[in-house]
């Protein structure tokens, strides 16, 4: 049986060798290896592309525009990686980080934000799980992308009002996705 590497590094570079082949890790570099055995020909992996990140972003900013409010967006990819994000003229500087852990924390568990938040409090079995991960965003407004196979593919985060206002233009960029 064939077995391949594949080796994405904290920038998201990925490539993919025939085993063995010995690696050298420093401890300035941080690779992730997945092993995929019974690959015999090239897969492509699923993921958003740059042109359906753009049709998020584009769908969410319209929904904000009509509820008149200033947001945040990003979309990240299926690694978790930023692939698309826009800052609305006078959104708050402060949401910037916010929207993105939003959707990184949406890709990481593949559910909405605020669901995530309801066993994260006081005494749920996910109490403090906010501090895991470098950090994650458990109210409202991040969304997982999902493919018309309903796997998920990336997810959109979204601050700069009210949890409410954030899921709802979350929602209409998820929406756009195709």
């Amino acid at each position: 049986m064939r077995r391949k590497l594949i080796v994405e590094n904290d920038v998201g570079f990925l490539f993919s060798v025939d085993e063995p082949v010995p690696i050298l890790l420093t401890w300035d570099v941080t690779f992730v290896i997945y092993v995929r055995s019974g690959i015999e020909n090239h897969e492509k992996l699923t993921d958003i592309t740059e042109a359906q990140a753009r049709v998020v972003v584009d769908a969410a900013t319209k929904k904000a525009k009509e509820i008149n409010t200033k947001m945040d967006v990003a979309v990240v990819d299926a690694g978790s990686h930023l692939k698309a994000f826009i800052r609305m003229d006078g959104a708050w500087l402060g949401s910037i980080d916010i929207s993105i852990k939003k959707a990184r924390t949406a890709r990481f568990f593949d559910m909405n934000t605020g669901e995530l938040g309801k066993a994260s409090q006081p005494g749920g079995p996910l109490y403090n799980i906010e501090h895991s991960n470098g950090g994650l965003i458990t109210f409202p407004g991040g969304v997982p992308l999902k493919n018309r196979q309903g796997e998920v593919v990336g997810a959109i985060g979204v601050s700069g009002s009210t949890v409410e206002n954030d899921h709802a233009v979350a929602v209409a960029g998820a929406a756009a996705f195709v």
